[in-house]
């Protein structure tokens, strides 16, 4: 499956760009796709933002420790999630979500802009 090109928009963090990569999770990445674009109120767990979008999956190749910048699907909530560093389930230097994720991509390029996101805020994700 091709990969993706998709930007990351909110007043407090500005655009970001980022990539989908469809054989991470081709299930989920077609219908996250198919749901774009997508703009919801974001929420903060430590070094992360996620919000809920209008996909319904169950675990496909789930993870349950990702990388800085890495895109996923939470499966229990719906939801979009974007890592920049530690959560509360962390251990260490790692990065754990709260339960294993759908790995979907990742942010090019500059993660601090997402430290000024706050909770509430709206987010937006839609094709580059």
């Amino acid at each position: 499956m091709p990969k993706f090109a998709i930007v990351i928009k909110s007043d407090e963090v500005g655009v970001l760009k980022a990539e989908i990569d469809g054989s991470k999770s081709p299930k989920t990445v077609e219908k996250l796709m198919k749901a774009l674009p997508i703009e919801a109120r974001g929420e903060i767990w430590g070094e992360e933002i996620y919000f809920a979008i209008p996909v319904r999956m169950g675990p496909e190749n789930p993870q349950d420790v990702v990388n800085k910048g890495d895109l996923a699907y939470w499966p229990p909530g719906n939801a979009f999630c974007i890592f920049f560093g530690r959560t509360p389930a962390s251990r260490g230097s790692e990065i754990r979500p709260a339960s294993p994720v759908n790995l979907l991509g990742c942010v090019l390029g500059d993660l601090s802009p997402l430290s000024r996101f706050s909770s509430g805020s709206r987010i937006r994700i839609e094709r580059a």
